[in-house]
């Protein structure tokens, strides 16, 4: 899939030329996605995780690494690098932040993309309340999906700062109008409503800057990992189907990437988007950005207007 995706032409010019990015939590989904779509544009980035061609983290997958990542950057027409970071120890994220200052200078675009806590949701936590979930398991949450966002933040925005116009971008799952339902557990609601206020927060701190802060959500995103548990492939998702009808409105890793590279190179950026929490859709249609099949889904309005909202509608009618 990426690399066929790596040499399609999306229509964008090098916007992003010069520019210098960090996307932490690199090694797949998203933010490999972002990734290579900032190289696509022409910046130079550096792409953490925990997984390296020697190394499997937690989530236990071997089949992407970093090294993979920052090679379909560079493919794409970026620069990538890869530096093995676990961003929940402050030492490593003290000497990436440490070496890119002293070889770049300077970093324009930070992506707070850090997760891996999929492994965890299945048996241990949905269907179960807080207090039937293992507390461990629950804390572990909050480690992977808040406290690392935390650290990466503190210590990368000095840095950011020197930037000409700093953007720090926050992924998660849902907007915040989205997340006004609980989203199933305690804990990963938490992990998952806490990045909509940092941007919030950051934005308020990096106006001065003349920088912005936003929170960005995929819709029914169509990650490795989905579609390793569905038992297809990027090129037969639809398959799946059959057995998820919802399944339907998913969407590539690369329909979020292409609407924040978008956004990174759009100079109206901080009044437009500044402390906002946005999905997909909305960046996609700002940007007249599509997914890599031609479409422009948006899984969120399908599930609150058809799933939870009980209008008449199908997946396809929200592509």
């Amino acid at each position: 899939m990426d690399k066929d995706i790596t040499t399609q032409d999306t229509g964008r010019e090098r916007s992003l030329a010069g520019r210098i990015a960090l996307v932490a939590g690199a090694t797949r989904g998203a933010g490999r996605a972002l990734a290579v779509e900032l190289g696509r544009a022409g910046a130079t980035v550096h792409v953490t995780g925990r997984t390296t061609r020697g190394h499997a983290s937690e989530v236990g997958r071997t089949t992407e690494t970093i090294e993979e990542t920052a090679e379909l950057v560079t493919a794409a027409g970026g620069t990538g690098i890869a530096v093995p970071t676990d961003h929940l120890d402050a030492d490593q994220v003290r000497v990436l932040v440490e070496r890119i200052g002293r070889e770049q200078g300077r970093l324009d675009i930070l992506v707070n993309d850090l997760w891996g806590g999929e492994h965890l949701l299945v048996g241990s936590v949905f269907g179960r309340k807080s207090w039937e979930t293992p507390l461990a398991d629950g804390l572990r949450i909050l480690d992977l999906g808040v406290r690392s966002h935390v650290i990466t933040a503190a210590l990368a925005l000095p840095l950011l700062v020197r930037s000409d116009a700093p953007l720090h971008v926050e992924v998660t799952d849902g907007t915040a109008a989205f997340n006004r339902r609980y989203r199933g557990n305690l804990y990963y609601d938490l992990a998952k409503n806490a990045p909509i206020r940092i941007a919030f927060g950051l934005g308020e701190e990096l106006a001065e800057y003349g920088g912005a802060a936003v929170a960005v959500t995929p819709g029914f995103l169509r990650s490795e990992q989905m579609l390793t548990h569905f038992g297809v492939t990027e090129e037969n998702w639809r398959d799946a189907v059959a057995r998820e009808p919802d399944f339907a409105i998913a969407e590539s890793p690369h329909y979020l990437a292409r609407g924040v590279a978008a956004l990174a190179a759009d100079p109206d950026r901080a009044a437009r988007w500044n402390g906002r929490s946005v999905s997909s859709a909305d960046l996609a249609r700002a940007y007249d950005v599509r997914d890599v099949d031609g479409s422009r889904p948006d899984a969120l309005a399908y599930f609150e207007e058809v799933t939870y909202g009980g209008k008449a509608g199908s997946p396809e009618d929200y592509r």
